[in-house]
């Protein structure tokens, strides 16, 4: 009995001893994957701050589109403007340092939104290229694939609902979904995010694929709609507007225009819903930046809503219904159109200044470079206090 019972006693205590160290390593598993849990709530939360700061640069271009977007040392260009804008949007994107594009979108081939893409796909490290499978047969187009030839580059077929990383930024592709007849609604367009900043761009879609677009059921709502086809009342349709419903609207256009952009109705739109309007035709290159929180434009918005005039060098005054007060509103158009027939000024700039120079300056140096007025204010410059340069 003695020896049975020292058998039992010896076994309790090793079930003792292996109830203990059990209980020991549980606790100690649990504080683990506590550890583990709260490791990946902290980088879950760090990857939803936003710590650095995007820029967004409508590039004024003319009667055309460009856009460069920065973030965290990535770049993205939507679209360069017509052929003669090639150079100019290179010599932009090489004043904000820009050697690598991770993204190139080019939205559609009409020649005002990819006559500059041929320069652009030669001059720069062209990663992702984004094209339709529309086709065009111009000169133009067919430059745009000799330079995707000439670098060995291939182009990226845009598909709804896909999405890219651009630094701590994204984007998601919205349309089109198809392709029609009508070109400029086989736009390419995109939902760009910073935080809880977003940015909506539709190139010159109109409403045929605006609705296709509403349709998809992606949320399309943005503080900032870059207003599709240059203003014309083709695009922004009210749909599509309610559904973007946003603080800002960029108008990408040119000064004296024939199309009569931007259009009456489609300022009409904006200003019944108190959109603050910017506009390249009268304020130049605009700039946006977004820390993911807060969004600041380095321009104040334009308070002109002067329409365009197709056909007219002379300044109009038209009347419309301002739909958010019923009352008469009247706003002036200026197509300028004697601007075109006068002869191209020329300036001087150097490769990493910031002014505009006249021939001669003792700022320039021997590599400096010519372009038009046009393009060195496109490019942000502004003119040498020394040389007083035309302005």
């Amino acid at each position: 009995m003695r020896k049975k019972r020292k058998i039992f006693y010896k076994v309790g205590i090793l079930l003792g001893l292996l109830y203990i160290l059990s209980a020991i390593a549980c606790g100690t598993v649990a504080e683990a994957d506590t550890g583990t849990t709260q490791e990946q709530s902290n980088v879950s939360t760090a990857m939803q701050q936003v710590q650095s700061e995007l820029e967004v640069h409508y590039l004024d271009v003319g009667q055309g589109d460009a856009t460069l977007i920065l973030c965290d040392g990535h770049a993205m260009l939507i679209d360069a403007g017509d052929n003669s804008k090639g150079t100019a949007v290179q010599l932009y994107l090489n004043k904000q340092n820009v050697t690598t594009l991770d993204y190139v979108i080019g939205t559609h081939p009409d020649e005002d939104h990819i006559g500059g893409l041929d320069v652009i796909l030669t001059k720069f490290d062209c990663k992702t290229i984004f094209l339709t499978d529309e086709q065009k047969d111009t000169n133009t187009y067919r430059d745009v694939l000799d330079a995707l030839d000439y670098k060995g580059y291939e182009k990226t077929q845009p598909v709804v609902g896909n999405s890219y990383m651009l630094g701590s930024a994204s984007f998601t592709i919205l349309g089109p979904d198809r392709l029609v007849e009508e070109s400029n609604d086989n736009s390419i367009a995109i939902l760009l995010e910073h935080g809880n900043n977003r940015f909506y761009f539709e190139g010159d879609a109109g409403e045929q694929e605006e609705n296709d677009i509403l349709n998809t059921g992606i949320p399309v709502l943005a503080d900032v709609y870059k207003i599709g086809h240059h203003g014309s009342k083709t695009s922004t349709s009210d749909a599509m507007l309610s559904a973007v419903h946003p603080t800002y609207a960029v108008i990408s256009v040119g000064v004296g225009n024939s199309y009569g952009h931007p259009n009456a109705e489609t300022l009409n739109k904006l200003r019944a819903n108190k959109v603050q309007v910017f506009r390249t035709d009268e304020q130049g290159t605009i700039v946006a930046k977004s820390d993911g929180e807060t969004l600041t434009f380095l321009e104040s918005p334009s308070e002109s809503w002067q329409v365009g005039e197709a056909g007219s060098g002379q300044t109009k005054s038209r009347e419309y219904t301002n739909e958010s007060t019923g009352e008469q509103d009247v706003v002036t158009s200026s197509a300028n159109a004697t601007q075109s027939e006068t002869e191209e000024v020329m300036v001087h700039i150097t490769k990493t200044g910031k002014k505009y120079h006249s021939a001669g300056c003792s700022y320039l140096k021997e590599s400096d470079t010519e372009v038009s007025l046009e393009d060195a204010k496109a490019m942000g410059l502004t003119p040498c206090s020394k040389c007083n340069p035309p302005q």
